[in-house]
């Protein structure tokens, strides 16, 4: 497992932190993640052999979020 750091724009409430999180950990290959709202970034424990950030990017602005490496 590998981990990134990734910022996460447009988050504005909890329920935002949770559709990131729910969004996150649906991919395959993705076993952790703790998002910040303050921050306004996520962790993210995962497989690179199964999942990479151009996956991670498409699911966080598929639920409508800014994505920062």
């Amino acid at each position: 497992m590998e981990k990134i750091d990734i910022g996460v724009g447009g988050m504005s409430c909890q329920g935002c932190v949770k559709n990131v999180t729910a969004v996150l950990l649906a991919l395959p290959g993705v076993s952790s993640v703790e998002v910040s709202l303050e921050a306004g970034t996520a962790r993210i424990a995962y497989d690179p052999a199964t999942v990479g950030a151009e996956q991670l990017r498409a699911a966080v602005e598929g639920a409508g979020f800014d994505f920062t490496l």
